[in-house]
C-alpha cells in the first residue's frame, strides 16, 4: 500500500466517521419518537378499554336510576303538594 492509498483510506474513513456522527443523533431521535408514540398509543388503548368497562357498568346500573324527566316530574308534584 502506497502513501497515497493510505491517505485516501484515512480520508474515506474520516469522511465516513463524520457522516455517522451527523446522522446518529437523527436516528436516535427517530427511535425515541417511535418509542414515545408506541407508549402513548398503548396508554390510549388502555384508557379506552377502561372507559368501555365503566360505561358497561353504568349501563347495567342505569335501570335503578330514574330518568331526568321522571325526576323533574316528581319534583314538580312534590312542590305542588307543599304549596297547596
Amino acid at each position: 500500500m502506497t502513501t497515497e492509498q493510505t491517505e485516501a483510506l484515512i480520508g474515506m474513513v474520516a469522511t465516513f466517521a463524520l457522516l455517522v456522527l451527523m446522522i446518529l443523533p437523527s436516528l436516535v431521535g427517530i427511535a425515541r419518537e417511535r418509542r414515545i408514540d408506541r407508549q402513548l398509543r398503548e396508554a390510549e388503548e388502555a384508557r379506552e378499554g377502561e372507559r368501555m368497562r365503566k360505561e358497561a357498568q353504568k349501563s347495567s346500573s342505569r335501570s335503578t336510576v330514574p330518568a331526568t324527566a321522571t325526576w323533574y316530574a316528581e319534583g314538580r308534584r312534590s312542590k305542588k303538594l307543599v304549596s297547596s
